[in-house]
């Protein structure tokens, strides 16, 4: 009885002592901190690990930093986690620090990058964009009805909604009207070989055409689509490299819902010609038309989580815009509070209208959903109902810096939605690079 009596008080306290070690070890060390932090040069950047416990912090170079007003060298300085560390960007450059706890177990290392203070023109035109896939993607199947069967070839043959057709019979797809050329090229052959792609995997299918009664062609059963287009928003663009972002998100197939991988793609000036306002459960939308020209155009080199990027190759003043380049702010610099978005409503027109920054997420990776905002302004309130799809890309100004662009709507409430940081979309561009003129 003893024996399990004193069992039971040795795993109580060993129960109570990982609680404790639990609520005191400094675990946000991990949750809080990003493997890379940038900061501006003599800006600041806080983080509260709040923990009783101290931790001693070295790095591999002076000069750069300072933690709590100490000066960061290869030398180790202990401080105590009671209080937010602040780290204070001194000079150009990069420092990677190690933290340890008691001095003795390494917890996790970090890497500083002061950059100079960057500026850029913000946005708010109104693009048509016209993407280009690599390939064509399959939509859907379909029954082709030949002589007493019916049937999808290429279902058959493990082709997927989805998948990328790359090449048939060793010829490579440039367009979705080829599909059904080459198909035809091939008439006399029973067993077709297709080139697919699916996620990062690329294999082979042999698809068994039928002949169609209908057509008298051979038919394999896809829906397939090699382009896309839309309206969207220019956020920002470098006035020296002509490197753009717009977007704030990546552009998905309608049908598939997966990202589109561009083979090429451009922008070029929209006209908004019509607002259908969103509603509580009913998304709204921006109708524009495209004009081709020499006013606003741009290649697409990108498509991913973050927007699409590329360069320009023209733009011109439209009313509302502006050729004053404006600071941006890193994530850590965005604070609740008012701010105002940059969009059009009518034809061409950039205005401004107020909006809230609710919450700020203190995100540990990039993500296209940093920030939720409100939009409060009565007007814009009025003629939309709040954030509409191609609104996505609308820089937002806080404090006079770029800080971001509206990425997403609350299908149930559209007064409300979220934004990306405007630092993971220039990381992603290449300008926070140290090479300003680094391709993308």
């Amino acid at each position: 009885m003893k024996r399990r009596w004193r069992r039971q008080r040795f795993a109580l306290l060993l129960l109570g002592f990982l609680l404790l070690l639990a609520a005191v070890f400094p675990w946000r060390i991990w949750l809080a901190m990003q493997n890379e932090v940038r900061l501006l040069e003599g800006c600041q950047y806080y983080v509260n690990i709040a923990s009783p416990l101290s931790i001693h912090v070295k790095g591999d170079k002076a000069g750069i930093l300072t933690l709590n007003g100490s000066p960061v060298s290869a030398q180790s300085c202990k401080y105590n986690l009671s209080s937010p560390l602040q780290f204070s960007a001194q000079n150009l450059g990069s420092v990677n620090l190690e933290f340890k706890l008691f001095g003795v177990i390494p917890l996790r290392q970090l890497t500083v990058n002061v950059l100079p203070e960057k500026k850029l023109i913000p946005g708010g035109h109104s693009i048509g964009i016209k993407l280009h896939s690599e390939g064509v993607l399959v939509v859907g199947h379909h029954l082709v009805q030949g002589r007493g069967v019916s049937a999808s070839p290429a279902k058959e043959a493990g082709i997927e909604v989805g998948d990328v057709l790359l090449a048939i019979e060793g010829t490579k797809l440039a367009d979705a009207n080829q599909v059904a050329e080459v198909i035809n090229q091939h008439k006399d052959k029973s067993i077709l070989t297709f080139q697919v792609k699916r996620g990062e995997r690329i294999f082979t299918a042999a698809v068994k055409p039928l002949l169609c009664q209908e057509t008298n062609r051979p038919r394999v059963g896809l829906y397939v689509r090699d382009s896309a287009a839309g309206v969207g928003t220019l956020t920002f663009y470098d006035p020296q490299t002509q490197i753009y972002g717009a977007l704030g998100h990546v552009i998905t197939d309608v049908d598939t819902n997966q990202a589109i991988e561009i083979k090429d793609g451009e922008i070029v000036k929209a006209s908004i010609v019509n607002i259908r306002a969103a509603q509580r459960g009913s998304p709204g939308e921006k109708t524009g038309v495209f004009q081709e020209g020499e006013d606003l155009a741009g290649t697409i080199e990108k498509n991913c989580q973050f927007g699409i990027f590329g360069r320009l190759s023209s733009i011109m003043p439209v009313q509302g815009s502006s050729s004053k380049a404006l600071p941006i702010a890193l994530a850590s610099q965005v604070k609740p509070g008012p701010a105002q978005i940059l969009t059009v409503l009518e034809g061409t027109t950039i205005e401004s209208f107020d909006i809230e920054i609710q919450r700020v997420y203190n995100q540990s990776r990039p993500s296209d959903k940093g920030m939720i905002i409100e939009i409060t302004d009565e007007r814009l309130l009025e003629a939309t109902g709040g954030i509409i799809q191609g609104m996505s890309g609308s820089p937002i100004i806080q404090n006079g810096r770029l800080v971001g662009a509206v990425t997403h709507v609350f299908v149930n409430d559209p007064t409300r939605g979220y934004g990306i940081f405007l630092e993971w979309m220039i990381a992603e561009s290449g300008l926070l690079s140290a090479n300003d003129d680094k391709n993308i």
